[in-house]
């Protein structure tokens, strides 16, 4: 059967499959799509005579109709308290056909409204998670956060809250230590000061949430790596290309030598070491500005740029 099939040029296609030939054993099938059976590739017996079809029942011959045919709406997003999943009624005074509502119509509809924003939340943790998830989207938008740093940020602060691991603490705070303990965990330099100039809270205050954020959750933070400064500071201070190359040497020196990287400050180490590379490249730049770019003392600046020096031996005139 098998064979006939063939030659009437059906779309057809042998593959492994589940389902087993009762009279030969074999387990290779010929699907064969106009008929919908399923027909053993040896003996040619009708293992199956429906097949099931996944797929839509519709065509889209373009992205916008593929997109207005689609009934499967929004993939779920932590960052939205009810990940997404519930109704919203629009803020369109207008029907289906785009017609204007009439007064009553429209009085009962703000009604539904009220009420369908009532149930989306109405227990004290939504009511948490709602000004939480606000919190953090203002904050990602202005520190120009990605979507994936926003996404970890909320999942740690909502494993935080319906597990019912920390009462009584602000919801600013934990949002922005939340936010702190996603770009530590991808490995992307910001600063507890940072963070604390887009909000009204002080960088102490955010550490401390932070910290109890890491024990709660039981989070093995990685390392800083100064490494990841390196960029960042050059961009911030217009420096040429060449000096990047320089500094990341300096830092791979540091790294293989052991103890110079050991209970230091990362920004400082990436300090210090731009501050060498300036001066190996001819491209002078000040302590203060490099200290003020990277958030660190000029002290700071000044005592990693003499370690550095002195223990990988550079010779620097």
């Amino acid at each position: 059967m098998g064979s006939r099939a063939t030659s009437r040029g059906l779309d057809e296609s042998i593959q492994k499959d589940s389902s087993t030939c009762s009279e030969c054993g074999s387990k290779k099938t010929v699907q064969i799509s106009q008929t919908g059976e399923t027909v053993c590739a040896e003996c040619g017996l009708v293992v199956s005579e429906k097949r099931i079809d996944y797929g839509p029942e519709w065509r889209a011959f373009t992205a916008d109709e593929r997109r207005a045919r689609a009934r499967t709406g929004s993939p779920m997003k932590q960052t939205a308290h009810d990940k997404g999943l519930s109704t919203v009624i629009g803020w369109r005074n207008r029907d289906s056909s785009g017609k204007k509502l009439s007064s009553e119509r429209r009085a009962q509809i703000t009604r539904l409204r009220r009420w369908q924003i009532r149930s989306r939340v109405h227990s004290s943790i939504e009511r948490n998670l709602s000004q939480a998830m606000s919190e953090l989207e203002r904050l990602s938008s202005q520190m120009g956060l990605k979507k994936g740093v926003k996404e970890l940020a909320a999942s740690l602060y909502r494993k935080l809250i319906t597990k019912k691991l920390v009462r009584s603490r602000s919801i600013d705070a934990l949002a922005a230590a939340s936010i702190y303990a996603a770009l530590r965990l991808r490995e992307m330099p910001r600063s507890l000061k940072e963070i604390g100039r887009h909000t009204y809270l002080d960088w102490k205050q955010i550490g401390r949430h932070y910290r109890l954020l890491v024990r709660k959750l039981g989070l093995r933070m990685p390392v800083p790596d100064p490494m990841n400064y390196v960029p960042k500071l050059i961009m911030n201070l217009e420096l040429p290309a060449v000096m990047q190359e320089e500094v990341l040497k300096i830092l791979q020196d540091a790294k293989n030598h052991g103890r110079l990287l050991i209970g230091r400050d990362p920004r400082g180490i990436a300090a210090g070491a731009l501050y060498i590379a300036s001066i190996l490249t001819d491209n002078r730049v000040t302590q203060r500005e490099i200290a003020l770019i990277a958030g660190v003392t000029e002290v700071t600046v000044r005592n990693r740029y003499k370690e550095l020096v002195r223990e990988l031996k550079i010779e620097v005139k």
